[in-house]
């Protein structure tokens, strides 16, 4: 088979991993305060299956990449079907919100290994001058599982929650059995090559601890003695790392990615824009459902104005972006997302639904234009044999971002609202009838609706002062 027809082969299977990922997340969270009441789980363990899998891409993600630029993409993307399916079995099954966090971890491991494999073999098989069109389609095609899953979630959810993580089983087969035909490894891979353990090691621990105190700091309290305990434990970590990185000879996070300016500062704006977006989806779910005591279908249907923009969007701007370039594109982009939060932090419990999804429309818009560029800067900017950890980086800092983006959310509601309150708002139940509780929650929103704008601002600031391409040196030469 030609390289030329090969492109859109291995276009097709990571569009179908990304489907299959997102999916699985959009339709969880549609359902999260159904499946709150039905396995009689507490706040904190629901919160926990959302945030344990963006843990694991967070904390996993670069290790997998290095891996992959050592022993090929191929074997591991499989691996990644295939886990995914099993842990999606095992989701359906559970009879606690203990066995729901267990095995979502589980399927995280597999999201895992789907993730950091899809840009690099999407930028291993097309050329740098159509790598902006090839993340446009991969963005429209997320933009679509956006769009049917929350829906999707609704619809299931009606039949039962457990349906949410059947339905993962036939897409798994499918996609595992496409890529074993389909998929091939196009690079020689790089001989006698080592895996940093100690590296690694550090780095897992490191960013364990540091997602740990942040998420376990939200809830309660950041001036309590095992959360600066946690804290410190992940300066120690970290600092280890970076040491041992620098002294390493094929070291598991290559640092001169960060020394390079256009590299660093995309990474940074990917960050940025992760903590500005991470939350937004999941508290406007407990709105809808808590706040306007709106079925989890409809809830799912009003959410789509975000997915709907952006697959309008990213195939546009990643076309645009090979033509243009992308610093204008990607900095453009989240000055209009920031447009759409300062929509959202005028937020009430009578605002209308069109009005909000007017402001949804806009923020996901502009998400849809920094995205492609965004990704497709990293990827153009790096050798062959690093593009499974700039891959990986990349897929880090947003993860990271959605993880401070939601713990910070977290911190703010419950500084102002007691876990009962909390409890009854996300499963829609009354929490008292002069609305104490709704008004903190309101108030809660658009706090952090506010400081999203801001950040967006610095995000698109940081987005625009990137420099010219860096020049590197191929180890494969």
């Amino acid at each position: 088979m030609k390289k030329i027809e090969y492109k859109w082969i291995a276009l097709s299977c990571t569009t179908l991993g990304a489907l299959f990922s997102v999916l699985s997340g959009t339709t969880l969270t549609i359902a999260l305060p159904v499946i709150m009441k039905d396995l009689h789980a507490s706040m904190n363990v629901i919160l926990w299956t959302v945030m344990i899998y963006m843990l694991s891409l967070t904390i996993l993600v670069p290790a997998t990449g290095r891996v992959a630029d050592m022993i090929g993409r191929k074997k591991l993307f499989i691996s990644g079907f295939i886990i995914f399916t099993i842990g999606s079995v095992l989701c359906g099954l559970s009879q606690t919100g203990m066995q729901l966090l267990l095995f979502r971890f589980i399927q995280s491991i597999g999201g895992v290994l789907l993730v950091a494999n899809s840009t690099p073999i999407v930028a291993d098989a097309f050329p740098k001058h159509e790598l902006g069109k090839a993340m446009g389609v991969n963005g429209m095609i997320i933009s679509v599982a956006a769009v049917i899953g929350p829906i999707l979630g609704g619809v299931v959810t009606s039949l039962g929650w457990r349906m949410i993580f059947y339905i993962n089983i036939p897409i798994g087969i499918i996609g595992t059995i496409w890529s074993i035909f389909k998929l091939k490894e196009l690079d020689i891979l790089p001989e006698k090559q080592k895996f940093d353990w100690y590296g690694t090691l550090a780095f897992t621990f490191g960013m364990t601890s540091l997602l740990l105190a942040l998420t376990i700091g939200s809830l309660f309290g950041w001036l309590n003695l095992p959360v600066i305990s946690v804290f410190l434990l992940a300066a120690i970590f970290l600092g280890l790392f970076i040491y041992i990185e620098n002294k390493v000879e094929q070291p598991m996070l290559d640092l001169e990615l960060f020394k390079t300016k256009i590299l660093a500062f995309a990474f940074c704006s990917n960050l940025l824009n992760g903590i500005a977006r991470g939350a937004v989806t999941f508290l406007l779910i407990f709105y809808f459902q808590g706040i306007k005591a709106i079925d989890p279908l409809m809830a799912g249907i009003l959410l789509t104005p975000f997915a709907l923009s952006m697959m309008v969007s990213a195939p546009m701007s990643g076309w645009l972006s090979d033509k243009i370039g992308f610093r204008v594109l990607s900095s453009s982009g989240l000055l209009v997302s920031a447009l759409g939060m300062i929509g959202m932090m005028r937020i009430s419990a009578d605002t209308s639904v069109l009005e909000l999804s007017v402001w949804m429309f806009i923020s996901g818009f502009g998400c849809g234009m920094f995205f492609p560029p965004n990704t497709s800067a990293i990827m153009g900017a790096v050798p062959v044999e690093r593009r499974g950890i700039a891959a990986g980086v990349r897929t880090m800092m947003n993860n990271a971002g959605n993880v401070i983006s939601l713990a910070f959310a977290m911190a703010v509601l419950s500084s102002s609202i007691n876990p009962e309150a909390m409890h009854g708002l996300f499963t829609g139940t009354q929490v008292g009838s002069e609305g104490i509780a709704v008004n903190a929650f309101i108030a809660g929103l658009r706090l952090v609706f506010t400081i999203s704008f801001f950040i967006s601002l610095l995000a698109a600031f940081i987005s625009f002062m990137r420099g010219p391409q860096p020049k590197w040196e191929s180890k494969a030469e």
